[in-house]
């Protein structure tokens, strides 16, 4: 069931990546989320601990939620599509994903 997740999640982010408008990288991130600019952030989980806790500072300060995905930076790069790795994005506009379900399921699962 675990496993089955985890790959709505990839395709989700595709889709968003696809139609949406998404920015990549935790740089650009932190840059748009200190201007509460964003829907979601998802962070990979190999993210460096320093810039975790970046973007997690700015994102509860925007009240922007932020999605912890189980995928390595590597891997998430791969399902936006790209060939290098992405330790962050940001969702500006989900497109025709249903990736905003995430935080549906966060809040209503706690």
């Amino acid at each position: 069931m675990r496993r089955r997740e985890s790959m709505d999640v990839n395709k989700a982010i595709r889709t968003a990546v696809d139609t949406g408008k998404v920015i990549l990288g935790s740089k650009r991130t932190i840059k748009f989320i200190k201007h509460g600019e964003g829907k979601l952030v998802v962070i990979a989980g190999n993210i460096p601990k320093d810039l975790e806790e970046d973007v997690k500072y700015y994102a509860k300060l925007s009240n922007i939620p932020v999605y912890q995905h189980k995928i390595t930076s590597l891997e998430l790069g791969a399902v936006c599509g790209k060939p290098f790795p992405v330790a962050a994005l940001l969702v500006l506009d989900e497109g025709l994903s249903n990736i905003m379900e995430l935080v549906e399921k966060k809040e209503g699962g706690e």
